[in-house]
């Protein structure tokens, strides 16, 4: 009888270099995709170390949940800022770039990172917005909508 693990190897060998009936290739990001998660990882990093600057303390970056993901969660004093960071060619662009759909979202995703950190739903909430665009500071817009909406 074959130990478990050359039977693992068998198999294994049956199928290197065979196509295996009903697998799927993987997927493979085109090159805009990947360089516009290149951008939002960047923009992203500049808006962490603007509010850091301004006095904020960054409680989680890409916070994903089922309903969608948070840019940014920081935190300064008694107040939690759900920042949506949008990058754009310029701020103005940047600025219309949260649609409503998006703040859904986003409102969505910051009661799932509140049930998941009580300890922070007593605080004063905020849903911010963080433009970002070449050779331009970053615009932080407060209360840029909010979850009554």
């Amino acid at each position: 009888m074959m130990a478990k693990t050359d039977e693992a190897k068998t198999d294994r060998a049956k199928t290197d270099g065979v196509k295996v009936e009903g697998a799927k290739p993987p997927k493979v990001a085109s090159p805009a995709r990947v360089a516009a998660f290149r951008t939002g990882i960047s923009a992203e990093s500049r808006a962490a170390a603007y509010l850091m600057a301004k006095g904020y303390r960054i409680l989680a970056k890409r916070y994903r949940t089922p309903h969608g993901e948070i840019d940014i969660v920081a935190r300064r004093r008694n107040l939690i800022a759900f920042v949506e960071v949008k990058a754009r060619a310029t701020l103005d662009d940047a600025a219309f770039a949260v649609t409503p759909r998006q703040q859904q979202r986003i409102i969505d995703a910051a009661q799932g990172w509140l049930v998941a950190h009580p300890e922070h739903a007593e605080l004063e909430l905020r849903f911010d917005a963080m433009l970002i665009a070449p050779r331009s500071l970053p615009r932080h817009v407060l209360a840029a909508f909010d979850a009554s909406s």
